[in-house]
């Protein structure tokens, strides 16, 4: 494995060809060809390019995901991690999966209005909204553009349930905000920590917060009264699997109430992606890894089914879901799921019903 911190997490940049774009050329930055000091290229820099979309609330009708909508204010992700489903979103942009997904970032900033305005339609249907579901939500441009705490802004206004999930200790900036909500039954947040091992978390996470910040991040969270709830998702075999009893105590301690978890999902560009990162960082159990891999997906690298898709199938993910139930029956974190309210929401007031 590497000693050295990753700069990024994804080994390659090869745009996808599934949606039978045109190759794409070089953009002819002038620091493209200027070399660092030790011949190598320079490292890549992180652009933010503002996106207006019509709507941001978006929905789902998935059967195996317990919420119907979400938000997410960022397209793209500088936490870098090599699993990161989201990626091949970026080929819809005729962008590369891999580090165009980490360095090429958008950002929407119209979203807090775009979301007031979305609740204020008549026969709205009050339900819990998902932050963190694509990208993170509080990555680290999140500290200049503030999108995330301003749609939070708005829900809290209309008390309207919000659920969280973040691999990021930033989340407790907003405890001003969410603290409120979570007093009245309105906010969960889930941290995801998938490994204790900094030299693992930074080589399969290479830009997110170390994980005692986002163990830290939990104490102040349960602390302020917001349930917080850990996410081992996904769970990597033969690289982070035998940390699940390890990080449900830790949390436990922190003071999660609960606990989720997924086996790595590689659908799409990410399976070539992930398996390009192995051969880098891990060249000593890059076939077992896969081969582990395979056995949970039903022989192939990825298996996109309805329900196993989230489960994974066969002896080893039988083998893990085993593992981690007797755990949480141990530590305590067997309680009930996320459960926020809804009955308390009421649409935000208007231009007009401001002047009354």
């Amino acid at each position: 494995m590497a000693k050295n911190r990753p700069v990024r997490g994804a080994t390659l940049n090869r745009a996808s060809a599934r949606f039978n774009l045109p190759a794409r050329e070089a953009d002819g930055d002038w620091l493209d060809d200027r070399l660092a000091v030790d011949g190598e290229a320079p490292p890549l820099r992180t652009t933010v390019t503002v996106e207006t979309p019509r709507t941001i609330i978006t929905r789902n009708q998935s059967p195996d995901i317990a919420f119907d909508r979400s938000i997410n204010p960022y397209r793209g992700c500088e936490h870098g991690c090599i699993y990161c489903f989201a990626r091949p979103s970026h080929a819809y942009l005729d962008l590369s999966p891999g580090l165009d997904f980490e360095t090429k970032l958008f950002a929407k900033p119209d979203a807090p209005a775009l979301l007031r305005q979305e609740l204020m339609k008549p026969g709205y249907e009050c339900k819990p909204i998902a932050f963190g579901t694509n990208t993170d939500p509080y990555q680290p441009i999140e500290a200049k553009w503030r999108i995330t705490r301003g749609c939070i802004e708005v829900l809290a206004e209309c008390d309207h349930p919000i659920t969280i999930t973040t691999k990021s200790d930033r989340v407790v900036r907003d405890i001003d905000l969410l603290a409120p909500m979570a007093a009245k039954g309105l906010a969960a947040v889930m941290i995801s920590v998938t490994s204790l091992d900094p030299r693992v978390a930074m080589t399969v996470e290479p830009r997110a917060p170390h994980p005692e910040k986002r163990l830290a991040a939990m104490r102040k969270l349960s602390d302020a009264g917001i349930p917080v709830f850990v996410s081992m998702s996904p769970v990597i075999p033969q690289i982070t699997d035998h940390e699940m009893e390890h990080i449900l105590e830790r949390a436990a301690e922190a003071g999660a109430r609960s606990a989720f978890f997924l086996p790595v999902r590689l659908p799409w560009e990410v399976a070539p992606l992930f398996r390009a990162w192995l051969d880098a960082h891990f060249p000593d159990r890059a076939a077992k890894v896969m081969a582990t891999i395979q056995s949970i997906r039903g022989g192939k690298d990825n298996d996109g089914d309805f329900f196993t898709r989230m489960r994974g199938q066969g002896p080893w993910s039988d083998l893990l879901r085993t593992r981690f139930l007797i755990a949480c029956r141990k530590y305590g974190l067997d309680g009930p799921r996320v459960n926020v309210r809804t009955d308390l929401f009421r649409a935000p007031a208007g231009p007009q019903g401001e002047l009354f």
